[in-house]
């Protein structure tokens, strides 16, 4: 998402989310009815055409149907200001891109629509639900096997799925890896974070302290730059403190370089 996203826009966004989803529904037609508000709503109206310097960088399936540029506008317009940036547009293909697979044109909207949890490709016909606000993808979710503990949902993330041994410089795909879970936490705007960063025992234990409040600040940070507001977030480092393994093998040291994001308050059986 782009980093020109303001606060206030994305406090704005947050609290539709949670307070007041708004739905269109779109019949084969291509004419939107049923429960919106069209003032929340503009690309549904007739003739609204889509604006901005990425509006040729989107697949044609996004920028030239209804249906697509009603998943476009209210998924991938950060900033709001009812303009597609390229960086947006590349936001939009690479997500589209991954829900539609290889036959891009051959996407089935109704099936994605009914569904909230995600495009199945085997249905067809009906009516195509399109939310308005933030959504979230409960399949990636699930993925990241979340398990329950006292303060909530947690998962762990290990070190060399995030960092370069000894670095608190976030790999490349590490991003993509936390990705969904930004999503999430944009449309749950409620939920609060605890990111808790931990080593295994080799080196001083200053160091490995340093170490591991450097990487939960480097998690927080990633979130940060996903549009997910800072303050909504703990950050604790533990050192080599707290070890779910041996420190007497590299395959106990590796568990032990985890960093662990606890959903508080929130249930793991959700996902």
């Amino acid at each position: 998402m782009t980093r020109n996203f303001t606060r206030a826009a994305l406090g704005v966004l947050m609290v539709a989310a949670t307070t007041a989803p708004v739905f269109a529904q779109v019949r084969d037609g291509g004419r939107p009815e049923g429960r919106y508000d069209m003032s929340r709503a503009p690309w549904l109206r007739p003739g609204y055409r889509l604006e901005g310097a990425g509006v040729p960088v989107l697949y044609p399936e996004l920028r030239n149907t209804r249906r697509g540029i009603a998943f476009v506008m209210p998924n991938f317009d950060a900033n709001g200001d009812g303009r597609i940036s390229p960086r947006e547009a590349d936001d939009a293909n690479r997500e589209f891109a991954r829900i539609a697979g290889p036959r891009r044109d051959r996407f089935d909207w109704d099936a994605y629509g009914r569904d909230p949890g995600g495009y199945r490709g085997d249905r067809g016909g009906g009516t195509t639900v399109v939310e308005t606000t933030t959504t979230w993808d409960r399949g990636a979710m699930r993925n990241y096997g979340f398990r329950q503990t006292p303060r909530g949902a947690t998962l762990t993330l290990q070190e060399d799925v995030l960092f370069r041994t000894d670095s608190d410089v976030l790999r490349p795909g590490a991003i993509e890896k936390l990705r969904p879970l930004a999503r999430y936490l944009r449309g749950n705007p409620g939920v609060r974070v605890a990111i808790d960063g931990f080593t295994d025992s080799r080196g001083t234990d200053a160091h490995n302290q340093d170490l591991s409040e450097r990487r939960a600040a480097s998690v927080r940070q990633a979130f940060d730059d996903m549009d997910v507001v800072r303050a909504r977030f703990s950050v604790v480092g533990h050192g080599e403190r707290d070890p779910v393994a041996t420190n007497a093998t590299p395959a106990g040291m590796r568990l032990n370089r985890r960093v662990e994001v606890t959903l508080l308050g929130q249930r793991a059986d959700r996902f």
